[in-house]
């Protein structure tokens, strides 16, 4: 096992930061920054995986299901902030995105790094969210090696569900559990083994995408403004009222004015303003539409 886990990408020394404890503090963060360039580029290679990736998913919560990110340790806190921000940012149910994380909750701010080598715990966990065929799991670990992630994505592929892996390894053993894998290798760190870094930058990216354009697709999104953003608080509230703005021609008291009539929900509120239609009439457009800004608009042109 020791010589499996040394041969992996993220295992390996990097040849670049060998000096990094003789290195002055600039030269240290100029090298970081010169390795963290390669990851955007390690990304790019596997963009026709990520699309298929959304592309699943999408399907996947049009007709019901739901998005779940599987980890332990720094991949286990990645799907935790992705799926967290998901309702603030799109207005997303809270159980249309969720995070399974080893350790559970308190494993966020405290590691607890033993949590992750069970394959049983990940089953369990995942049996915990009643996981079923329409839904989408997605296991996440730097090494492809982890028991946690791979139990579960084990336990998803078996009840039927789209299973998607995110490693930084080739051929990583949790690929074999995937209908989708996504190998993005970043090469090994400036820190060896320390995939809190490079690995952990990638996955990052990668879950930002994922999440980003699949709530475009669900119509969460209008032109490049966050059209279903929850206005919970004044910056918020502030915000929509700048969204409503751009999209129309209302002056700031009109856009004001409708965003109340709304009850702070900005699509609606949008709609009302470019038709010239009552709340109750823009709900109604934006129920034949699917939820999608733009083609309520249409509808009522």
């Amino acid at each position: 096992m020791a010589d499996s886990l040394t041969s992996l990408t993220t295992e390996q020394r990097n040849e670049r930061t060998k000096n990094l404890d003789r290195m002055a503090t600039e030269e240290m963060l100029a090298v970081m920054n010169e390795e963290d360039h390669r990851v955007a580029k390690a990304v790019k290679q596997v963009l026709p995986s990520i699309t298929i990736a959304v592309d699943e998913i999408t399907n996947s919560l049009k007709g019901g299901g739901r998005l779940f990110y599987v980890g332990a340790g720094t991949s286990g806190r990645l799907g935790v902030l992705d799926a967290s921000e998901c309702p603030p940012t799109f207005m997303a149910d809270p159980e249309m995105v969720q995070s399974v994380m080893a350790g559970g909750g308190q494993a966020f701010t405290q590691a607890r790094e033993n949590a992750e080598d069970d394959e049983s715990e990940g089953v369990q966990d995942l049996k915990g969210k009643k996981v079923t065929a329409k839904d989408v799991v997605i296991g996440i670990t730097a090494s492809g090696r982890t028991p946690y992630p791979i139990g579960a994505l084990k336990h998803a592929k078996d009840i039927g569900a789209y299973t998607i892996s995110l490693s930084c390894n080739n051929h990583s053993k949790i690929s074999a559990f995937a209908d989708c894998p996504i190998e993005v290798i970043v090469g090994p760190e400036v820190l060896t083994g320390s995939t809190r870094l490079k690995a952990a930058s990638a996955h990052k990216m990668i879950l930002n995408m994922i999440s980003t354009t699949t709530m475009v697709k669900l119509g969460k999104v209008y032109e490049n403004l966050m059209v279903d953003v929850h206005a919970s608080n004044y910056k918020l509230r502030e915000r929509a009222k700048s969204i409503l703005l751009e999209c129309t021609t209302a002056t700031y008291e009109e856009a004001e004015k409708a965003l109340v009539e709304a009850n702070l929900q900005v699509k609606p509120a949008i709609v009302m303003l470019k038709g010239n239609v009552s709340f109750q009439q823009a709900k109604e457009l934006l129920e034949q539409s699917d939820g999608h800004l733009r083609k309520a608009v249409e509808l009522n042109t």
